[in-house]
C-alpha cells in the first residue's frame, strides 16, 4: 500500500491502526502477569494469561503465521512463570469451567433453558467445539514433558 512505512502503520477501514509484534505482546502480557501473580496471587495471574490472553493468542495463531511462530516461546514463558503443580492445578480449575460451558451448549445449538436467561448472544456448537480444541491444544502444550538433550546421557525430563 502506498505509504506506508511499516508493517505498524497498517490501516483497517481506511483509519491507521498501530500493530504489536507479537512476540512484544505476550511479553508484555506476561509482565502483566507478574505484577498480578504478586498483588493478587497465582489464581488471578494464571486466569488472566492462559485463560484469557493465551487462548486469544492461539486463536490468532490459527490464522497468522507471526502469531504461530511465536507461540512456543509464550508457552514457554508461561511455563516459567508457574510451577508444574500450579499449571496441573489450575488448568483443572479451567477445564471444570470449559465443561460447565460446554454442558450449557446442546446439539442444535439451543441453550439450556435457565442459561437463556444469561446469555444475550449464546455461543454456537461449532465456536464451543472450537473453544474446547484450543483449550486441549494449550493444556498439551503447557503439560507435555520437555525432553532435552544432556551430554552423554541421551535425553532426560526436564521436570
Amino acid at each position: 500500500m502506498a505509504g506506508i512505512k511499516n508493517a505498524s502503520d497498517r490501516q483497517y477501514n481506511g483509519k491507521p491502526t498501530m500493530t504489536h509484534k507479537p512476540h512484544h505482546i505476550w511479553m508484555e502480557q506476561c509482565e502483566a502477569a507478574r505484577t498480578i501473580k504478586s498483588r493478587f496471587g497465582v489464581t488471578a495471574a494464571f486466569e488472566y494469561l492462559v485463560g484469557e490472553k493465551l487462548i486469544n493468542f492461539t486463536q490468532a495463531a490459527a490464522d497468522h503465521p507471526d502469531f504461530a511462530r511465536e507461540l512456543p516461546r509464550f508457552v514457554s514463558e508461561v511455563r516459567c512463570l508457574f510451577t508444574a503443580d500450579e499449571i496441573a492445578i489450575h488448568l483443572a480449575r479451567l477445564e471444570r469451567t470449559q465443561n460447565e460451558i460446554a454442558t450449557d451448549v446442546v446439539a442444535d445449538g439451543d441453550i439450556i433453558e435457565e442459561e437463556e436467561e444469561e446469555e444475550l448472544f449464546p455461543e454456537s456448537p461449532a465456536a464451543a467445539a472450537e473453544r474446547i480444541r484450543r483449550f486441549t491444544l494449550i493444556k498439551e502444550l503447557l503439560t507435555a514433558v520437555t525432553r532435552r538433550k544432556v551430554k552423554g546421557f541421551g535425553f532426560r525430563s526436564a521436570y
